[in-house]
């Protein structure tokens, strides 16, 4: 009986090693910060709801660099961006729509509809198990979610029915004759 003890203590000091991780966000900085994390930690998917992708800031070296290698992967439907404004993102990011270009198999971003204008959060889930939620667009109060299962479900559900009201598709080429 002596025996189990100790390998007993060593499966729950692994368990506590990777328990799940809340943490709050009350600040910008925190907020990349916290943004970072979750782009480095991700292995296949990132889905992300926000008003513009400014206060992302997505177009930096180390985030792009992030997001080319979860689209490098071999998985379907790798990154997913939903936003409510697409100017900024057609006007400010054109390296972010130069890998949404090369890589259209494996992502996609669309403006969502004029229904879905009210929203004020914004969302960045990873791989349906991490995730950055911000509770109002113009201020950085938010959560961060590190392997959160069961209280990402919702945001994943959320999400997938943002996704699912279509909207008009952002890519850097004009379509026409």
């Amino acid at each position: 009986m002596a025996r189990s003890t100790p390998k007993k203590r060593e499966f729950y000091q692994s368990v506590t090693l990777s328990a799940m991780a809340r943490e709050l966000i009350t600040s910008w900085a925190d907020y990349q910060m916290a943004l970072d994390r979750l782009l480095a930690i991700a292995c296949h998917k990132i889905s992300i709801y926000d008003e513009d992708l400014v206060t992302l800031k997505l177009e930096s070296a180390p985030r792009l660099l992030h997001i080319k290698r979860i689209l490098q992967s071999e998985q379907g439907d790798s990154l997913q961006i939903a936003v409510r404004n697409a100017g900024p993102i057609r006007q400010k990011h054109p390296l972010l729509l130069s890998q949404l270009s090369t890589f259209g198999h494996r992502a996609a971003a669309r403006e969502t509809p004029p229904q879905l204008a009210h929203l004020r959060d914004s969302m960045i889930l990873v791989d349906d198990k991490h995730a950055l939620i911000r509770f109002e667009r113009d201020m950085p109060r938010g959560k961060l979610l590190i392997d959160e299962i069961d209280e990402l479900r919702p945001y994943l559900t959320r999400f997938k029915e943002i996704w699912s009201e279509g909207g008009e598709s952002i890519t850097n080429t004009t379509l026409g004759l």
